[in-house]
């Protein structure tokens, strides 16, 4: 595509934050072009199917299918290029089942689940009140304004207009973690721990490096929007949003792989692909993860030329390493082996010193249980995934690798059995991904997350937003402001089609609804 013929954007990377991005730009009328390196749409949140089965790559525990309110992101992006999926509600967040036989459920009613928390913890009702409350406010923060850009100060001065309160609450609590509000309200150790695998089962992080906004929106949008799975499986929602960014004119491009952004006078104007094609655009998005993009320790071929590196890169990289990727289990076994009462997601640990432990964490997902139609009759799926890092995996040969999937998986299949008893001898179907598989298929640097700080941060103020020190060219996705998971995402996906909306003159001048 020649320079005369240019796109209004190129988005480098078809997950659920670049999607977004499409998305969003497509309706305001941009011509827009998504380039994906893989099959199929999605990244971290598609699935792939085997002999009958749909797995999701990544957890089907799903934020931002709410029906009120601004922080359903999902229903909103979907919304506004006119698709929608087909949510079927969770009666549960999770089961946790930790050491000394502590075991909870965190139901879809917020009473019952502060009930049943205080009943662990009697002692502590007013702490347990005061702290889920303070999550409750950043909440209602959060969901009394159009989350978009605050990049843009037209936007923040319109937002500022309509919910002034709440724009000061969240200023309050961006530099605040977790960690800092429960020791100020709880004492007991015990107590605490739980509020440390809370933050931990999402963010990957315990709580004294969880951002307190980050956990306002996880802790209370599971009462309030719930958790809800979209049927046909977590694939279909980038299914939609493709669907929605052909239906607003845009497109995407499947093996696609894009090796080089292109600078001109200090901008970036396009990007090479692997087969010399360039193609020409007013702004450049990479949807790749941020050391993928920018380079950093181990990455041999980044998008921008390591001489062109903005300097605050270096420092983020200071800030920020790559958090542990997933051994990851996608077993379909016999229907007979769960009861229909069984609930869909669980949290295993056993031993609070191992919580950021190499496959310390167990994670159990059961889809099925929502969605019978994802497998093959009789069966159900059990999506099994643990942390685990690539540099217990990156040096192995074939043999040893071969090996080693084997043997680990079968420790985790073994850690399940204490709640899926007889798991191993049901098993009709296995898929076994490593971090060397979601680097490969995902495309994502060691395989990682996302990013967790390297050192104790104070709350989201270091966070990069969309915008990059190279002129016309963003990131978006779980390396820019507010970080992991869908919902997170798509909030990238809007702050960063706003901010680039802003800049080509194609924004509404009134906030959504």
């Amino acid at each position: 595509m020649s320079k005369d013929n240019q796109l209004d954007a190129v988005i480098i990377g078809s997950g659920i934050g670049g999607l977004v991005t499409a998305t969003q730009l497509a309706a305001k009328g941009a011509k827009v072009l998504v380039l994906e390196k893989y099959l199929i749409p999605g990244g971290s949140g598609g699935s792939f199917t085997r002999n009958g089965y749909t797995f999701d790559v990544g957890a089907s525990m799903i934020f931002g299918f709410g029906d009120k309110g601004h922080t359903n992101l999902l229903t909103r992006a979907l919304a506004d290029v006119d698709e929608k999926c087909i949510t079927i509600p969770d009666p549960t967040q999770l089961v946790y089942h930790l050491p000394e036989g502590f075991t909870l459920e965190v139901e879809r009613s917020y009473e019952k689940f502060i009930s049943k928390l205080i009943e662990k913890f009697p002692h502590e009702e007013k702490g347990i009140r005061k702290f889920y409350g303070i999550c409750w406010q950043v909440f209602n923060c959060l969901d009394a304004m159009p989350l978009l850009s605050i990049e843009d100060p037209a936007y923040l001065f319109k937002v500022f207009l309509r919910a002034p309160l709440a724009c000061l609450g969240l200023a309050r609590w961006l530099p605040v973690n977790v960690g800092d509000v429960a020791k100020k309200y709880i004492r007991d150790p015990a107590l605490l721990k739980f509020i440390d695998i809370e933050c931990f089962c999402w963010s990957v992080m315990p709580a004294q490096r969880t951002p307190m906004i980050n956990a306002g929106m996880v802790f209370s949008d599971r009462h309030a929007g719930g958790i809800n799975y979209p049927k046909g499986g977590v694939g279909v929602i980038a299914q939609k949003l493709v669907s929605g960014l052909k239906k607003f004119g845009g497109d995407i491009r499947y093996k696609q792989r894009v090796t080089k952004i292109l600078i001109d006078s200090g901008r970036a104007c396009g990007v090479q692909l692997s087969t010399g094609e360039k193609i020409y655009a007013k702004k450049i998005i990479s949807n790749a993860t941020r050391w993928d993009t920018f380079g950093g320790e181990g990455v041999k071929n980044p998008l921008l030329d390591s001489t062109k590196i903005p300097d605050k890169e270096h420092f983020w990289r200071k800030r920020y390493k790559p958090s542990s990727s997933f051994l990851s289990l996608h077993l379909g076994v016999s229907k007979s082996l769960i009861k229909d009462s069984f609930h869909c997601h669980h949290i295993l640990l056993n031993s609070w010193d191992a919580m950021e432990s190499e496959q310390g964490v167990v994670f159990v997902s059961i889809p099925t249980l929502l969605d019978p139609d994802l497998a093959p009759t009789d069966s159900h799926i059990v999506h099994i995934f643990s942390p685990s890092k690539m540099s217990n995996w990156d040096k192995l040969s074939s043999s040893e690798y071969g090996f080693k999937k084997e043997r680990d998986a079968k420790k985790l299949i073994s850690s399940v059995e204490e709640i899926l008893p007889g798991l191993s001898e049901s098993i009709i179907h296995k898929e076994i991904g490593t971090p060397r598989s979601h680097r490969r298929f995902l495309g994502r640097h060691q395989g990682s997350y996302g990013p967790v700080p390297s050192m104790r941060l104070p709350g989201l103020l270091p966070m990069p937003f969309n915008s990059t020190a190279i002129n016309d060219f963003f990131c978006v996705g779980d390396s820019c402001f507010p970080g992991q998971g869908l919902n997170a995402v798509a909030f990238s996906g809007f702050a960063c089609a706003h901010r680039i909306g802003a800049q080509l003159g194609i924004n509404p001048w009134s906030l959504p609804d």
